[in-house]
């Protein structure tokens, strides 16, 4: 256990109903003792652990009753003794609080190192840490879900599956190294192949997942696309069902692009309505055309939307040209009204894509189009499983172990045990990084600088 004692508030600043100062450490229980006094004036060591405690909270400027409770070592967060004073709510009692803790031996937490020392103490996995995260900053039920798939150990348990594979392969490899009078059989080198394409497949399995993984992290990216007056500022608005975009009748109201999101079936939605593709002679509007070429390379979905209200434009035909080999819906608007030459346009088109006839203004279709949305990127195989892979260093690590095991089965194929050895040593320790098995005080930081002060 680390010597030095950390505290922080582990409530968000601001008035509340109460706040949560926390401590950790080697002296945790020794600063509560001189802040903390039940009734009959006991100490909080004098009490049972693990159970809250009503009584009063002693700094030098002011009192406040308050609760607390004692995680004696090691059965607490972080491994050590940690203590908690839930205190009123305010930013004036907390910090008071906190200075006192660190009047009397403490220091102020740095960022995840509640976390981080429960991660180093053996009472959580870098995994399980990452999924807290992910949990706290989660902006949809997916993210929750996800995010709560690495604290339940589905991960780590995976991991530790595939590992051991790779652990006794190698005790097998390492035979046939250090007894190297007796010749290698056929029967061994295609069991241990077996072993390897195993090993592969099941970490394919769940790299097969991280596209569908980053997708519900980062949400789906949609941009809208089309001539100028289509009415793509009224769609943004009836799939927000907010009046977020101005709306009028002038062609080329919007100059800039504009993102806001939704979320549909627990999956966040990023929607980016543009400016009006066309030949233009104005300044601003050639920057936001522009700018809606360029929303449209980061998109992993284009709405092309027309005006049925009218004929088909040199600017629809220019607009066909430009998304030819991009992922597209096309939304053909206001079709409460102009119904037949809704089909005339859709002969026009010759678009073998997916098409939505919505009316914007009254909100008709947009529920069909959020469903074909969702549809056209969700990989539902994916989303309805027990394990998601999500971290962009989840990935890497996936990967790279693959890798390594790719090259064992090059090296097995030419009987080189010495680098098959290796290379399934280089494929478990990249592994280990998941679990936290194998760490780096570089990765280790870059995991606990995302958590916030108290976690």
């Amino acid at each position: 256990m680390t010597k030095n004692t950390i505290v922080a508030i582990a409530t968000p600043i601001g008035s509340g109903g109460i706040s949560i100062i926390r401590l950790s450490g080697e002296s945790a229980l020794k600063i509560a003792d001189q802040m903390f006094l039940a009734p009959n004036d006991k100490k909080i060591s004098e009490l049972d652990p693990r159970v809250l405690n009503f009584g009063t909270v002693s700094t030098a400027k002011f009192k406040d009753i308050c609760l607390c409770v004692y995680f004696k070592a090691p059965n607490s967060y972080t491994g050590e003794d940690v203590i908690e004073f839930q205190s009123h709510g305010g930013i004036k009692i907390a910090e008071g609080i906190l200075n006192e803790c660190m009047l009397k031996g403490a220091r102020l937490a740095e960022a995840g190192e509640f976390t981080k020392r429960a991660f180093l103490n053996g009472k959580t996995s870098l995994e399980n840490a990452e999924g807290v995260v992910d949990m706290i900053n989660a902006e949809s039920e997916a993210e929750l879900r996800a995010g709560y798939s690495l604290i339940s150990g589905k991960l780590n348990e995976k991991v530790k599956s595939i590992q051991k594979i790779l652990t006794d392969t190698t005790a097998q490899v390492e035979v046939e190294i250090d007894y190297p009078e007796y010749d290698i059989k056929k029967a061994t080198i295609t069991e241990l192949s077996d072993k390897l394409t195993n090993a592969i497949a099941q970490i394919e399995e769940l790299v097969n997942t991280s596209q569908t993984g980053q997708i519900i992290k980062n949400g789906i990216n949609v941009v809208i696309i089309g001539s100028p007056n289509v009415g793509k500022s009224s769609l943004l608005n009836a799939l927000l069902n907010s009046e977020r975009a101005i709306v009028t009748e002038i062609a080329g109201t919007t100059r800039d692009t504009l993102q806001e999101s939704y979320v549909f079936k627990g999956v966040k939605v990023n929607i980016v309505d543009t400016a009006g593709i066309r030949n233009s002679q104005d300044s601003i509007e050639i920057i936001g055309i522009e700018r809606a070429k360029q929303a449209l390379k980061q998109a992993d979905l284009a709405l092309l939307v027309f005006d049925c209200s009218k004929p088909l434009e040199e600017n629809d035909y220019n607009n066909i040209k430009l998304l030819k080999n991009h992922r597209k819906i096309v939304v053909i608007n206001k079709n409460d009204i102009f119904i037949q030459n809704t089909e005339t346009i859709i002969r026009e088109l010759e678009i073998n894509e997916t098409i939505i006839k919505i009316s914007a203004l009254k909100k008709s279709g947009i529920e069909l189009l959020k469903k074909a949305i969702y549809d056209a990127i969700i990989d539902n195989n994916v989303i309805s499983s027990r394990l998601i892979i999500t971290n962009m260093r989840h990935i890497n690590a996936l990967n790279a172990s693959k890798d390594a095991l790719t090259m064992a089965k090059q090296a097995l194929n030419t009987n080189s045990m010495d680098c098959v050895a290796d290379d399934l040593r280089t494929a478990w320790q990249q592994l280990g990084e998941i679990t936290g098995e194998v760490y780096t005080d570089e990765i280790l930081n870059a995991i606990f600088s995302k958590f916030c002060l108290g976690k």
